[in-house]
């Protein structure tokens, strides 16, 4: 082991959210308005609806003490499958992963997954369409 270098300690933590309608409100949807001159940043309802949503599913998983170092993040988004779409296809239309990723990994931030997503130091995102909908996430410590 390199000096600096930790043992790693903690089991990976794995879960799946059930969702039949995964938000598609993302991050990137914050708005803006001027008030005397200052440009105050606020979120509209939907985000917020959005937000409550994944932070009260998230709360369920959340640790009771936050992942001490670096770790990998798997989510894999589960849209279900309508139509012409089959189970395990990948989904290409919207919403874009790298603004969902941002509102979950906030709230997951804020509900002390983690002390800060700077230590999320591997990131695998992908989304699906799926006949069982929801949110699969996997936490793992990496050296």
């Amino acid at each position: 082991m390199n000096k600096g270098d930790r043992k790693l300690t903690r089991k990976p933590l794995e879960f799946f959210i059930p969702m039949k309608k995964i938000p598609t409100v993302t991050h990137q949807e914050k708005q803006v308005a001027v008030i005397k001159g200052k440009p105050h940043f606020y979120e509209p309802p939907e985000l917020q609806s959005a937000r409550s949503l994944i932070t009260d599913h998230l709360g369920k998983f959340a640790p009771k003490e936050p992942f001490p170092g670096k770790v990998r993040l798997l989510v894999k988004y589960c849209y279900l499958a309508t139509g012409k779409h089959k189970n395990g296809e990948y989904k290409r239309t919207k919403p874009d992963l790298d603004n969902n990723m941002k509102l979950l990994q906030d709230c997951m931030t804020q509900l002390g997954f983690w002390k800060d997503d700077m230590y999320i130091v591997s990131l695998i995102a992908e989304k699906f369409w799926a006949d069982l909908p929801g949110i699969y996430i996997k936490i793992e410590e990496v050296s």
